[in-house]
C-alpha cells in the first residue's frame, strides 16, 4: 500500500477539517456557515434537475491493477477496464446515472466526474464531499446528467491520474444540432508506467530540483489579459515558442498515447469518404498540453468543455490538461495521421489514424502534418451559442486570486498558501461572481472548477470548466452560483495540485 501524501493526510483528516478551514476568513465579504454536502440545499437543487420519466443508466466502474501492452511492451498500471480510456459511460441528457465504484486498488480512492454540474455529495473529493472508498470497498454515485457534452471521470487522490485511471462520460443530446456520421472519443495522455520512473519518483525529483516553476511572490499585478491565448508565437515546438508561453511542463515523458495506445499500435478511426466524423478530444494528461491536427483536414470546432459554440474552422487545437474540444472533420479519401504533439516539449507525439475504406497506404509513424503549423484555435474564437450563455447580469461581486509557486521544495499554492491552508472563495447561492485568476508564475496552469460551467469574459465568451491561465497573465470568468456545496478549484496539473495549487468555492448559508 502506498504512503499517503501530506495533502491527503490533511484533507482526509476528514471533512470536518476541510469545512472548518472553509470557515476561515477569506478575501470575500460573504460570511455564514458553510453549506456542506449533506445540507438540504444540495438535495433541493438536485430535485430541480430531475426529469419526469428519466431513464436510469447503470454502470460498474472497477478500478484495478492491469497488465496491458502499451508502446510495444507489457506494462503494469491501473485502469477501469482492460486498458486506459476503456470502461466509459454513455447517457442521454437528463438521465440518472448510477455508477458503482468498486475499488480493487491497493489504496483508498474516489471518482470525480469532471465537468458535470452534479450534486455536491457525488463530486468525489475525499474529505470535502465524501469519505475515500477503502480497498475492497464500493460506493454508488447517483446523479442527474443535466447537460449534454463530452466529459470524463478520474480519481481525485494523490498521483493516480498519472496512471491509466480515466475514461469518458459522454452525455448525448437527442436533439443535437451537430450532425455527424461517426462519433469517436480520443483521450490523450502522457505515459510513465512501465518505462522507468514511477509517479512518486517524478514528484521526489521535482521536490529536490524545484521543477520548472517560476516564482513571482504571493500577490501582485499580472502583465495583462492573455486569456485568449492569442498574440503569442504559435510554433508547435520549443518551450518559449509554444502557444502556452514560458515553461510548458515539469515532466519529460517517454511516451504519449491516444486511447491507451502508443504510436506503434495506433488507434484507427475508420470512415467512408465524405462522412462527417465527430472527434471528441479529451486531454487526460497530467503535465502536458497537446496540439492536435488531422493531416489533410481542417477542424470545425463545435463544443468547448462539452458546451456548444458557434462553429469555427481551424487547422489545429491546443488542449490543456482537463480540457475537451469536439471537432468535425469531413473524411477525405485515403489514410491520414491524427497527431497530438506535446506543446512546447520535445517528447514524442501521440498518434492515431483516420482511414477511409478506399485507402491504399498508411502514413508512417512520426508523420507531422502541415496543419500543426496552421491556424490555431484561441479562446477569442469561441462564442457560446445563445442557448447556453449565462443570462445577462452584472456581477454581484468580484474577487481576485493569484496562482503562486516557490521552487524551493516545489511548493504550489493560491495567494501564497497551499491547500488545505488556502483561503476559500465564498459565495451565496444566486450570486454572480466575477473571478479574476492571475498567474504569478512562469508556467501555464489549467484551472478547473468543480460542479459548475463558468463563462469566459472577453472577446470569447465560451462556457467552460477548465481554462488555461498563461504565465504572468490573467483570465476573468463569470460564475453563476447555482449549485450549493463545497467545490474544488484547482490546477489540473497533477503535480501542481498534489503540492497545493487548490482552494474551495465555498457556498455560505
Amino acid at each position: 500500500m502506498r504512503a499517503w501524501s501530506r495533502r491527503e493526510l490533511l484533507v482526509t483528516g476528514g471533512g470536518v477539517l476541510v469545512l472548518a478551514a472553509c470557515g476561515a476568513k477569506s478575501s470575500s465579504s460573504v460570511g455564514g456557515a458553510a453549506v456542506g454536502p449533506t445540507d438540504p440545499a444540495v438535495e433541493r437543487r438536485d430535485a430541480q434537475r430531475h426529469r419526469v420519466a428519466a431513464a436510469t443508466v447503470t454502470a460498474m466502474v472497477t478500478a484495478a491493477p492491469v497488465t496491458v501492452s502499451i508502446g510495444g511492451r507489457d506494462v503494469e498500471t491501473w485502469a477501469f477496464s482492460d486498458r486506459p480510456s476503456s470502461g466509459g459511460i454513455r447517457a442521454k441528457v437528463g438521465d440518472l446515472v448510477e455508477a458503482t465504484f468498486i475499488n480493487n486498488l491497493p489504496s483508498a480512492n474516489t471518482l470525480h466526474w469532471h465537468g458535470i454540474a452534479l450534486r455536491n455529495d457525488m463530486d468525489g473529493v475525499h474529505g470535502l464531499t465524501q469519505s475515500p472508498v477503502d480497498t475492497g470497498g464500493r460506493f454508488t454515485y447517483r446523479f442527474t446528467a443535466p447537460d449534454a457534452g463530452t466529459y470524463w471521470f478520474h480519481p481525485h487522490m494523490g498521483l493516480e491520474l498519472d496512471k491509466g485511471l480515466y475514461a469518458p462520460l459522454i452525455v448525448e443530446d437527442p436533439n443535437d444540432p451537430v450532425d455527424s456520421d461517426l462519433d469517436v472519443t480520443l483521450m490523450l495522455d502522457d505515459w510513465l508506467d512501465g518505462y522507468g520512473r514511477t509517479q512518486e519518483d517524478v514528484l521526489a525529483d521535482l521536490k529536490k530540483s524545484g521543477g520548472h516553476s517560476g516564482h513571482m511572490g504571493g500577490s501582485g499585478s499580472s502583465t495583462g489579459g492573455m486569456g485568449g491565448m492569442g498574440g503569442m508565437n504559435q510554433s508547435s515546438s520549443g518551450g518559449m515558442g509554444s502557444m502556452m508561453g514560458g515553461l510548458t511542463g515539469d515532466v519529460t515523458y517517454p511516451l504519449h498515447v491516444i486511447n491507451g495506445r502508443g504510436p506503434s499500435e495506433r488507434e484507427t478511426v475508420k470512415a467512408k469518404p465524405g462522412q462527417r466524423v465527430r472527434l471528441r478530444l479529451i486531454n487526460a494528461g497530467s503535465d502536458t498540453a497537446y496540439r492536435v491536427a488531422v493531416g489533410g483536414h481542417r477542424l470545425t470546432v463545435t463544443h468547448a468543455d462539452g458546451f456548444p459554440v458557434t462553429a469555427h474552422e481551424v487547422d489545429n487545437v491546443v488542449l490543456g490538461m482537463g480540457e475537451r474540444y469536439d471537432v468535425i472533420v469531413t473524411a477525405q479519401s485515403g489514410s491520414f495521421p491524427i497527431v497530438a504533439v506535446p506543446e512546447g516539449k520535445s517528447d514524442p507525439a501521440a498518434e492515431a489514424l483516420l482511414i477511409t475504406s478506399d485507402a491504399a497506404t498508411v502514413p508512417a509513424v512520426g508523420s507531422r502534418p502541415t496543419e500543426l503549423n496552421g491556424r490555431t484555435l484561441t479562446y477569442d474564437d469561441l462564442t457560446a451559442t445563445e442557448a447556453v450563455r449565462l443570462p445577462s447580469k452584472s456581477p454581484d461581486r468580484a474577487e481576485t486570486i493569484h496562482l503562486t509557486a516557490n521552487p524551493s521544495g516545489y511548493v504550489h499554492g493560491i495567494d501564497g498558501r497551499s491547500y488545505p491552508d488556502s483561503a476559500p472563495i465564498t459565495v451565496r447561492e444566486g450570486e454572480r461572481l466575477r473571478l479574476k485568476v492571475v498567474n504569478n508564475t512562469m508556467m501555464f496552469h489549467p484551472i478547473h472548477l468543480h460542479g459548475h460551467t463558468f463563462q469566459m469574459v472577453g472577446d470569447g465568451n465560451a462556457r467552460k470548466d477548465t481554462v488555461n491561465v498563461l504565465p504572468m497573465s490573467s483570465v476573468e470568468i463569470d460564475i453563476a452560483a447555482d449549485n450549493p456545496g463545497q467545490w474544488m478549484l484547482h490546477c489540473h496539473n497533477t503535480y501542481h495540485f498534489e503540492m497545493g495549487m487548490a482552494t474551495v468555492l465555498s457556498y455560505r448559508a
